[in-house]
Formats: structure tokens, C-alpha cells, sequence
């Protein structure tokens, strides 16, 4: 039986009267589902998940982890459309993302549940939860989520299917909290002749290989701090540190 509260949240999304994606109560369907942090992230063919709204102390860190990475449970919900659940980090086969557990412990997430928003086996986006405390979802709080989920995915079916403003569009929203990855992307493939996927996988391979966000690693090629150069061979990025 779906929480009293959880479907209050429902009630108010489906009935938002503006042609928009309205703000979704993070914070309220964390705490009512006991998590400590819950993402919505958008889904687009052939790119990473973006993450559009957010909830929690360690949420924005968890989705920089994945995406320097190229792996964990919201890239894998949004490729594949299936519901991941990873209920104890620490206690995960370490082929299933190889590396990705001890950085995701590094932030204090112990669990993480990723839902796909899908219509089909199209995937819209996802909602991606965690906890600081291991331990699966209990089965009334896994089917929330679901709800939740499937509620969401309709929210983003119905803006589509509206003429003008799209879903799509919500992509090239300047307010992304990874806008600023896709910029140093462009600068990147611009600066080295390369296509965009590669100058992608360049700024992640030196994010993950310092250990920085990837963010900030973002940051400084756009602020012209950091320039990634091609060897000889063209294949393997020298970093070049500014002083300035």
C-alpha cells in the first residue's frame, strides 16, 4: 500500500498546473523512503545521464564518481532500463564495477538503488538513491519508489508529447549540474581535432588518475588552467598543471 505521504507527493506532481517539469519533493520522498539522498537525472541516447535535480549531502559526489568512472548503478539503469540495486557497497563483487566500490565508501554511501524512468524499454532518466547505512530497501519502501519512478516517467512522457518546450530540451538547460563537464567536452574536442566521445573519455581518464572530481577537472580546462595535450602517438592524454 503506497505511503500516505508519498502519495500526497504524487497527487501535487500530477496535478502541477505548468507546462514545465515541476521541482520534485526530494528532500520529502528521501526522508519517507529513508534514504539519505535521492538524484533525478535526465537520460539522452548515447550520453551519460545528467543530473537535473538533487537531494543530499553526498548526492552530487556520488553522481561525479560514476560519471568519471563510466560506470556504477545510474549509468547502468539508464543503458540497460532495469531497475540496480546495490544494497552494501562494501560487500559487492568487485567485478561488477570494478573500482567504483572503494570510491563510492570514500563518500560515506554504504547503499544505492538506482530506478530507471522508462516507458517501455525507452529510459527517460532516473532516480537514483542512497543511504549511509547498508541494508536493502524494505518491500513497501521499494515500491514507492517505483511509484514515484513510474510517476516521474510520466511527468517527462507527457512534456514530450507537448508542442514546444520537450524533455529533450531540458538537456541544454545552463542550470545542469554537469553543464560545465559538456562545455570542457566541446573546448576539449575542439582543442585537440578529436570527436566528442573521446575528448570526454580524455577529462574522465584525468579526473579518475588524480583523483579529482570531475568537475572540477571541468573547471579548470575551461578556466585554462589545465590543457590535456596529444602525444605522438595520438592516443594517451600528457597533462599539463598551469601554475597560474
Amino acid at each position: 500500500m503506497l505511503h500516505r505521504a508519498m502519495a500526497s507527493y504524487l497527487r501535487a506532481l500530477e496535478a502541477h498546473p505548468d507546462p514545465g517539469l515541476p521541482p520534485l519533493p526530494l528532500r520529502a520522498c528521501a526522508q519517507t523512503l529513508g534514504l539519505d539522498g535521492l538524484a533525478f537525472l535526465l537520460a539522452s541516447d548515447g550520453t551519460p545521464p545528467e543530473l537535473l535535480q538533487s537531494y543530499g549531502e553526498h548526492t552530487a559526489a556520488l553522481e561525479d564518481v560514476q560519471l568519471t568512472q563510466g560506470q556504477g548503478p545510474s549509468l547502468d539503469a539508464a543503458r540497460h532500463a532495469t531497475l540496480t540495486l546495490a544494497p552494501d557497497m562494501a560487500a559487492l563483487d568487485p567485478s561488477r564495477w570494478p573500482g567504483l566500490a572503494p570510491a563510492v565508501l570514500g563518500l560515506g554511501v554504504r547503499a544505492v538503488f538506482a530506478f530507471p524512468l522508462r516507458i517501455g524499454n525507452i529510459c527517460l532518466g532516473v532516480l537514483t538513491a542512497h543511504r549511509t547505512a547498508p541494508g536493502p530497501m524494505t518491500a513497501p519502501q521499494l515500491t514507492d519508489a517505483l511509484i514515484l519512478a513510474d510517476t516521474v516517467a510520466g511527468l517527462l512522457t507527457g512534456l514530450a508529447a507537448r508542442p514546444g518546450p520537450s524533455a529533450a530540451l531540458l538537456m541544454d538547460d545552463p542550470g545542469l549540474h554537469f553543464a560545465e563537464v559538456h562545455q570542457a567536452t566541446g573546448m576539449l574536442a575542439a582543442q585537440l581535432g578529436i570527436p566528442l566521445a573521446q575528448a570526454l573519455v580524455r577529462l574522465r581518464a584525468h579526473a579518475f588518475s588524480h583523483d579529482r572530481p570531475l568537475l572540477e577537472t571541468a573547471r579548470d580546462v575551461l578556466g585554462r588552467r589545465l590543457r590535456l595535450d596529444v602525444t605522438d602517438n595520438g592516443t594517451d592524454p600528457q597533462d599539463r598543471q598551469d601554475d597560474q
